[in-house]
């Protein structure tokens, strides 16, 4: 019995594949409060996808992006991903492609905040949402915004994980996952892993391309986001729960990696 389900106006006939029947060029489809079943899938459009509220991580080629509120990730025609998120409320926008340019910008994963001026053009877009009737502004529209992405991603700004193929690091990156909050302490580690500290730090560099410190840093800023989505503690209160010493000391770290500064969204009433 065909149990066929739409999704984003693609008919997925089975767990990770998708039916494209649909004839526009380009359409985007809005929803608030998204829920995504969390299995790895791939479809033949382009996708690119406008986080308006909350926080997604995309599972990529053996990396996790994280996509933070404010944020849009470029995922190339074909490229099969799975998405989970823990937020509480997560408000997207998807736009999906049938063609793209020429460039190869277009052919790899690209995460990356949204200026003012792209964020204005993504939510005009809105007025068409879940349309797949022809339209000649929205056409134009939407190959405007298409053909400036690259432009708009000059300030690359992102935060990807990578998952290390060597399955004697997974330990490691499990231990570093849950045991975030403590300092480093590589010698453990390395025990984890069954090998020197100099081979594990060597390795885990080679297989992932940062170091343990900065695989280190990176988790601590994730769930430093995770926290400030919930909107239950104050910016003091989540750097110490992250285990930094100080608000100064998690400023500058998340700084480091955001390029912002971090700041407690507002409750919702």
């Amino acid at each position: 019995m065909q149990n066929d389900k739409i999704k984003c106006g693609l008919t997925e006939q089975t767990d990770s594949q998708f039916v494209d029947t649909i004839e526009k060029e380009a359409y985007v489809w809005c929803e608030k409060d998204w829920n995504h079943d969390q299995y790895e899938h791939s479809h033949e459009r382009a996708q690119l996808t406008f986080v308006e509220e909350g926080y997604q991580y995309f599972h990529i080629d053996r990396k996790i992006y994280l996509v933070p509120q404010n944020h849009v990730i470029w995922i190339p025609s074909k490229k099969a991903h799975k998405i989970t998120s823990e937020a509480k409320a997560v408000n997207l926008m998807v736009f999906l492609f049938k063609t793209v340019f020429n460039k190869n910008f277009y052919q790899n994963v690209q995460v990356f905040s949204v200026p003012p001026v792209l964020k204005e053009m993504l939510l005009y877009a809105s007025k068409w949402n879940k349309s797949l009737r022809e339209d000649e502004e929205q056409d134009i529209f939407f190959k405007a915004i298409l053909r400036s992405l690259p432009n708009f991603c000059k300030e690359s700004n992102y935060l990807e994980i990578p998952v290390p193929t060597d399955e004697r690091l997974i330990p490691v990156c499990n231990d570093l996952n849950i045991n975030f909050k403590y300092n480093l302490d590589i010698e453990n580690l390395a025990e984890k892993a069954k090998m020197s500290v100099r081979s594990l730090q060597r390795i885990f560099k080679n297989e992932t391309g940062i170091t343990l410190q900065k695989y280190h840093q990176l988790v601590r800023i994730l769930k430093s986001i995770e926290l400030i989505d919930t909107q239950q503690y104050t910016l003091s209160q989540i750097s110490y729960l992250i285990g930094y010493q100080s608000l100064s000391a998690f400023t500058s770290s998340y700084f480091a990696i955001m390029k912002s500064k971090p700041r407690v969204l507002k409750k919702q009433k």
